[in-house]
């Protein structure tokens, strides 16, 4: 093992984005065997990969039957699959995490009994912090609030969500229970909207939409009158796609100004959709968003997933545009080979100090753990040609590494003001 690939092996690595559930979810309500190792985006391969929709629902329904019968309906598919980087993972999960060469009944019976021990408290995070050697992890569960995490209040940090706010998608009896505040008109929302702050901006790492999921990323700039018509339509349930996509744009820009009042990146799904059959590809590419990001310069803007398969454009934005930061979370699982070509374009082309390493973008830990060892193996692979073509020095390599992976997230999330305000509360 070269001095490179030792630092990167043992490096603290930031994980800037996941989707895991809090502790209870995991001990209480958690997998079994074949929903852990299948449960993330391997569906997705699966699909593609011609596995029927029986086999798929048997597959993931832990009482539909037993483990050989459920794993033997998607087989065929699963050795399709294999090798991607969906794939990887899940041999990752199966080597790395339950100490299993081959997925046969036998081995996964034993792999269940591995993971019942696994899903006892404490685990979760002695899985992620010492095992995987994860410095924190950011996670997103698609709400307002930010409460502190009992089972790691230092280590698990959270997002707060502006998805449906970025959709248009306002529900007043939900904006009410959280706020004490009646949406009735343009003035009430953004109260509303600044109160949601006010309370759980403190504790938060971060702001998050994923609104690329239900609209173009294309943002304009709108006038509060032609929001506040959007709004009276929305309220009196007669939306329209243009209502929603204007009082969208006008809701991104002042969560986007709080954002910045309270010193919060703003996080942006790019690129890909989780999934199948239902990808708009015209509407995903983070280049949609020039207007925005040169109209709010001090907002810190961090484009995740690397605009997959528009990355070239990202690379681009990142150089041109001083607000933009660029996360590879989830994309060493999408594509690990252009994850690997991306980060070598990006040194060449962007202050290195611009550049997130990771973020598995799951639910359950032991993705989490498996897809951190992904990101580790094929970034050393990137880091390791540039040293052997002579682009840079072994030194150099370390020194980018540790930026990647580690110092240009401290340098971006208010880490220590964040873990101070959630030991108050």
């Amino acid at each position: 093992m070269t001095d490179l690939s030792q630092h990167i092996q043992t490096l603290a690595l930031c994980d800037t984005h996941e989707h895991l559930n809090r502790e209870p979810g995991w001990v209480d309500e958690g997998p079994d065997i074949l929903q852990d190792l299948f449960g993330n985006y391997m569906p997705a391969d699966l699909k593609t990969a011609l596995a029927t929709p029986e086999a798929m629902h048997q597959l993931m329904n832990g009482d539909s039957a037993a483990i050989e019968e459920r794993f033997a309906g998607i087989r065929d598919a699963w050795e399709a699959t294999q090798y991607t980087g969906y794939g990887e993972a899940v041999r990752l999960i199966a080597t790395d995490i339950y100490g299993i060469d081959e997925l046969t009944p036998q081995t996964l019976a034993t792999a269940q009994e591995t993971l019942t021990q696994l899903r006892q408290p404490g685990q979760r995070i002695e899985l992620l912090r010492d095992r995987a050697r994860l410095d924190h992890i950011q996670t997103d569960d698609f709400s307002w609030p930010c409460a502190p995490d009992e089972s790691g209040p230092d280590f698990f940090l959270y997002d707060l969500s502006w998805a449906r706010f970025c959709n248009g998608d306002i529900d007043p009896e939900a904006i009410h229970s959280e706020t004490g505040i009646t949406v009735q008109d343009l003035a009430s929302l953004r109260e509303a909207m600044t109160t949601i702050f006010q309370k759980h901006a403190p504790t938060a790492i971060a702001v998050k939409a994923q609104h690329a999921y239900n609209r173009t990323l294309q943002w304009k700039e709108r006038s509060d009158s032609d929001a506040a018509r959007a709004l009276s339509h929305i309220l009196g349930g007669t939306s329209s796609v243009a209502s929603q996509l204007c009082l969208g744009d006008w809701c991104w820009a002042r969560g986007t100004e709080l954002a910045i009042e309270h010193n919060l990146p703003f996080k942006i799904h790019t690129g890909y959709y989780a999934g199948n059959d239902r990808m708009p590809v015209s509407r995903i590419a983070a280049g949609n968003m020039c207007g925005l990001l040169a109209r709010y310069l001090d907002c810190r803007f961090v484009l995740m997933h690397i605009a997959y398969p528009y990355d070239r454009e990202l690379i681009a934005l990142a150089k041109h545009y001083p607000n933009v930061w660029i996360d590879l979370c989830w994309a060493w699982s999408i594509d690990p080979y252009s994850s690997c070509d991306f980060v070598r374009r990006f040194i060449h082309a962007v202050p290195v100090n611009k550049l997130f390493g990771f973020g598995g973008d799951t639910r359950w830990p032991t993705s989490a753990a498996a897809y951190a060892i992904q990101m580790r193996r094929w970034f050393t692979r990137a880091m390791a040609a540039e040293v052997s073509e002579g682009l840079l020095t072994e030194q150099q390599a370390m020194d980018v590494a540790s930026r990647i992976m580690h110092d240009n997230q401290y340098d971006c999330f208010d880490l220590t003001g964040t873990r101070a305000a959630i030991a108050a509360a």
